[in-house]
């Protein structure tokens, strides 16, 4: 009995992928009751005459399989054509205060929003209401505040190209730059560090370059639960014998052994593939100490190499003639100690430095990472570090090497590209006056991070959210929630319902919207939409089911009927001409944007096109002209961190989940079954606290600010190969210990992966 573990807590001991995909898939169909049409739309998923899956944003192969989704893919899909319902008598039967008390599963479980929907605070009812009495209410509360700045548009990275042009646009007319978007909580810290060390916030590798690389890097993230069609790249580049260095906290399983379930060999035979050479699990916060680590042990290659009369193995050539601050990097890092290093990193010199000579030996590297990298205080640092250390050995912009972040969301990406952002620049300005006539206002709107507080001091009282469950994803929910509800305003476009719709401001409006899968019709027809991947490649997605119902709308067509209403014939433009064929809506990108120039032509070519990206051709769009190598000051993210009894908390998603979407209690590769009420920890951290196995404990941030601490209380302690002084927690659940002022001061990206804790058992 002493052994036996926590409920809901096995070991699970087959690989990633394999047959247990393929049953999680045709489970999540039997659940959806769309057995049939829900295989069909499967197929028709990341197919060239089909849509482009929601699950996240790798890119397609130019020779599209016969199925190109993957089981986390499968269940956005099958969730979103689900044939469950919440219609007007869903509404009538259950009030807002007893949908407040189911979970995040059961909203999302309940099915697709059918109609548009006014809260009713006297009966607490979400009642029916027409579409042009929801704009001229949404209007009229819009055109009431005393300022454009008091109002907040969120966007969710879901949202299509031309949706998020119109959303923009229409704001950018109303009078504001307040853009709180998804991108600030995931790879802002890309967005803003990229462009000062090599002119362009993107990657510079294309899938391509993943066939021609001789060594892949991968720092913090799980690309099994997250993007896992990137697998079947990992698993191809591992049965070459290309190495995979992982640096992770945890051992995700899919890092360790895949099953392609496209690989009939590999499945008949019930064998699977390592993926990782190397898994270094780095401390919680440690990855700007490994990084100063392998350049430290490069530049003593290098050394060695020129003793012993060598070249080398750095890239001299490149420094000289591409590269500004070389000199500066080297001293910092000759001046960084490994006693600093090994301590920050909880990695030893030689693990450090067997990295550093795989690094050396291969011609072309790619590094991939996460939001483990972004969603730290020191974010910016650690992608700059990345960049920094791709440069020594001119790893950007040449066939098979470069700089790879994994986005999420399957546009978060192109929503950026076509203008959703809080800080325009001189080109935005300047296209959207040339296609449109007027000049928006220039100055910096308020970020996500900005936008919240705005809203808990009573400074913003409107929100307007293109998707997305922004409230559950922000920090400190508990006054999230607060500030929420003190809104004059809410209104939210959505294919489901969710949390954040729960928290009713003095109006509130639910706004349902066609989805991916959905048929899209117009005056001029059928309508196609547009997305950009992770690796800026532009192609079309066209949904083909009936939608769930008569009265749902487009993103596009909702939101120039908010702007129509809104602004009335202001500047002139023609919201009616472009809602009746998209193709329109298109010039007018290309107008604004001229890199999408023959935008309707280019993206009819089957797989799309590429959008230009100067930095893989060596072009560097920065204030030297030259690609920067810069500075990160110290190792640890905060000296917080370092407190005798401080652990440092990272927030996960299990592999039931997408972002805030719950799909299931399951999170099989970590064999946890049944429950997300857990906290990972050290085993040496448990006993050093008196603390055992399945002991129920309560996490408390130690960030100071407000006067009630921030604690979730009766999770469950599970001992788990993570290391000293880490433990790790489900998103969006911890989120409730996370200070809304812990975040990276350069991008804003809040510190998800990197929170100051104490754990206390309870009795």
């Amino acid at each position: 009995m002493k052994n036996r573990r926590p409920d809901g807590i096995a070991r699970y001991s087959h690989p990633a992928g394999g047959w247990d995909a393929l049953r999680e898939v045709a489970k999540t169909l039997a659940h959806q009751r769309i057995i049939a049409q829900g295989s069909r739309t499967l197929l028709k998923a990341n197919q060239p005459d089909g849509f482009d899956c929601p699950g996240c944003a790798w890119p397609d192969p130019k020779h599209t399989s016969s199925f190109e989704f993957c089981e986390n893919g499968a269940k956005a899909v099958t969730w979103e054509c689900t044939a469950k319902r919440t219609d007007a008598s869903f509404f009538k039967t259950h009030s807002c205060s007893e949908l407040w008390n189911w979970t995040d599963h059961q909203l999302e479980d309940a099915g697709r929003l059918t109609l548009p929907l006014r809260y009713n605070s006297e009966h607490d009812h979400f009642e029916p209401i027409s579409w042009d009495d929801a704009f001229t209410l949404i209007a009229t509360k819009l055109n009431k505040l005393d300022d454009p700045d008091q109002a907040e548009f969120y966007t969710s990275g879901r949202a299509s190209n031309e949706a998020a042009f119109l959303y923009q646009l229409f704001v950018r007319a109303y009078g504001t730059n307040n853009f709180p978007d998804c991108s600030n909580m995931c790879h802002e810290a890309t967005s803003v560090g990229l462009p000062k060390s090599i002119g362009v916030g993107k990657g510079t590798v294309t899938l391509e370059d993943f066939d021609h690389a001789d060594a892949i890097f991968s720092f913090g993230h799980n690309p099994g639960t997250n993007h896992p069609r990137m697998m079947t790249t990992l698993h191809d580049a591992s049965r070459r014998g290309v190495p995979i260095v992982v640096f992770n906290p945890l051992k995700e399983r899919a890092l360790e052994r895949f099953a392609a379930p496209q690989d009939p060999t590999e499945m008949l035979a019930l064998s699977s593939t390592p993926i990782a050479s190397a898994y270094h699990q780095v401390r919680v916060g440690g990855d700007l100490a490994v990084l100063k680590g392998i350049m430290k042990a490069v530049f003593a290659i290098d050394a060695k190499s020129y003793a012993a009369g060598g070249q080398g193995v750095l890239d001299r050539w490149f420094i000289d003639e591409h590269t500004s601050g070389f000199e500066a990097l080297y001293a910092d890092i000759d001046a960084t100690t490994w006693d600093e290093i090994t301590s920050a990193s909880a990695l030893s010199r030689q693990a450090i430095e067997s990295a550093a000579e795989v690094y050396a030996r291969a011609k072309n590297v790619i590094i991939c990472y996460g939001m483990g990298i972004t969603q730290h205080a020191k974010g910016t640092n650690n992608v700059q570090q990345i960049a920094n250390l791709l440069m020594l050995r001119g790893n950007i912009g040449r066939q098979g090497a470069g700089i790879a972040p994994i986005r999420g969301h399957s546009n978060v990406q192109g929503d950026r590209t076509v203008g959703i952002t809080e800080v325009p620049d001189m080109a935005l300005l300047k296209g959207i006056e040339r296609a449109f006539g007027f000049r928006p206002v220039g100055k910096k709107g308020h970020n996500a991070v900005e936008a919240v507080e705005a809203i808990i001091a009573g400074r913003s009282k409107a929100l307007v959210c293109l998707g997305g469950n922004l409230a559950v994803a922000m920090s400190d929910q508990r006054a999230t929630f607060a500030g929420m509800r003190k809104l004059e305003l809410a209104v939210h476009i959505a294919t489901k319902l969710n949390r954040s719709h729960l928290l009713t401001a003095k109006t509130s409006l639910i706004l349902p919207c066609v989805g991916r899968t959905d048929l899209d019709t117009q005056a001029s027809g059928p309508q196609a939409v547009t997305v950009e991947d992770s690796m800026s490649m532009v192609h079309s997605s066209r949904g083909f089911l009936n939608p769930p119902g008569e009265l749902l709308r487009s993103e596009p067509a909702i939101v120039a009927g908010i702007a129509m209403a809104t602004l009335g014939n202001r500047h002139g433009i023609d919201w009616h001409g472009m809602i009746a064929n998209y193709d329109r809506i298109r010039d007018k990108i290309e107008e604004v944007f001229p890199d999408f120039f023959d935008f309707n032509r280019r993206v009819r070519m089957p797989g799309g096109f590429r959008l230009d990206v100067p930095a893989s051709f060596r072009r560097w769009n920065t204030e030297t002209g030259k690609a920067n190598f810069l500075l990160a000051p110290g190792l640890i993210e905060d000296p917080v961190l370092c407190g005798e009894e401080t652990l440092v908390l990272t927030t996960i998603r299990s592999h039931d989940q997408y972002n805030t979407t719950i799909y299931g209690l399951d999170d099989r590769y970590r064999g946890v079954f049944g429950r997300r009420d857990v906290i990972f920890m050290n085993a040496d951290d448990l006993a050093g606290r008196g603390l055992k196995d399945g002991d129920r404990i309560d996490v408390r941030s130690v960030m100071g600010d407000g006067d009630q601490p921030r604690v979730v209380s009766g999770f469950t302690a599970v001992a788990y190969d993570i290391p000293k002084g880490s433990i790790a927690g489900y998103y969006p659940e911890m989120n409730a210990v996370i200070s809304l002022s812990h975040f990276d001061r350069q991008s804003g990206t809040p510190s998800y992966k990197g929170v100051p804790v104490v754990v206390k058992g309870l009795p």
